[in-house]
């Protein structure tokens, strides 16, 4: 296993204040120069893994400002865990010496919006790939509906609020890499390794804690 270069919280705060430098308009686009591509042709050394949704609009080195080598990145629809992901993240923690996962949702989530449509009375037709893979989000989608509304068991998307849908499904996300992953989990354990996750906001870039687990102290946003 390799050791950490960082502790979690060191490469917590390096990761948040690239987001407030994308935030306020002033980008250092660090490390992403011909010396750093040269430096890492035998090597990769990427203090935080990244785990997020595949949306086109959330390219993760430029709303983090960082570089080549620095985030080793998994990504897909809804960020939905499945056994490749997990393997991506154990790969990142005990191989690369990374310190921190971060999970990324976002808010206007096209598959949230699918998930609470395939949860409604009449669900749109999708393809049997699609459905198997928004079905981890359709908890989240019911845990918040029946909350509210107990009325029909079928959830109606101009009465749920997909943003609060997806703020749960990234606290389950969260969960689930814990749960399939002892070595995650271990490392956690151990106070090499934190997991935070976060909302990234379209408009104003921002990514947003609201989960956080392992040995990062930061401030948290409600999740619903």
């Amino acid at each position: 296993m390799t050791a950490p270069r960082v502790t979690p919280q060191q490469a917590w705060d390096t990761f948040a204040a690239g987001n407030e430098r994308f935030v306020s308009g002033a980008s250092a686009h660090p490390n992403q120069d011909v010396e750093r591509r040269t430096e890492l042709v035998n090597q990769q050394t990427p203090d935080v893994a990244l785990f997020g949704c595949a949306d086109s609009r959330m390219a993760a080195e430029i709303i983090f400002d960082c570089g080549l080598g620095d985030l080793f990145i998994a990504r897909n629809m809804g960020h939905v865990v499945a056994e490749s992901i997990t393997a991506s993240m154990e790969y990142a923690v005990t191989e690369l010496g990374s310190a921190l996962i971060v999970v990324l949702a976002h808010d206007s989530c096209g598959a949230v919006a699918a998930a609470i449509d395939q949860s409604s009375r009449e669900p749109s037709g999708v393809t049997v790939s699609v459905r198997n893979t928004l079905a981890p989000i359709q908890p989240s989608v019911q845990q918040l509906w029946l909350r509210d509304h107990s009325d029909t068991p079928y959830a109606d998307a101009s009465r749920i609020d997909a943003n609060a849908v997806g703020r749960l499904h990234l606290a389950a996300t969260v969960n689930e890499l814990l749960r399939t992953s002892r070595t995650i989990s271990d490392a956690v354990d151990a106070g090499r390794l934190a997991i935070v996750g976060c909302q990234y906001r379209l408009t104003e870039g921002r990514a947003v804690p609201y989960t956080v687990v392992g040995p990062v102290e930061l401030e948290l946003a409600p999740i619903d």
